[in-house]
């Protein structure tokens, strides 16, 4: 008996749904986020801040955000 073993394919990041911006807004301020595709972020210009997104989940605590300028 022979195993078949696919070709691995490279892990690519699941991409954020940009829908969810219309009902996310920013923790601190609860303004609008805008979405930087570039960077994986929610950024809150309002709050100098950036939020990650990591595997196509926002992840919205201050603690986790960057600040920006």
């Amino acid at each position: 008996m022979t195993t078949e073993t696919a070709a691995a394919k490279p892990a690519e990041a699941p991409l954020f749904d940009r829908r969810m911006l219309e009902a996310l807004v920013c923790p601190v301020t609860q303004g609008p986020l805008q979405y930087d595709v570039e960077a994986q972020e929610l950024v809150s210009r309002a709050a100098h801040l950036a939020f990650p997104i990591r595997g196509g989940i926002p992840i919205m605590l201050v603690s986790e955000a960057r600040e920006i300028e």
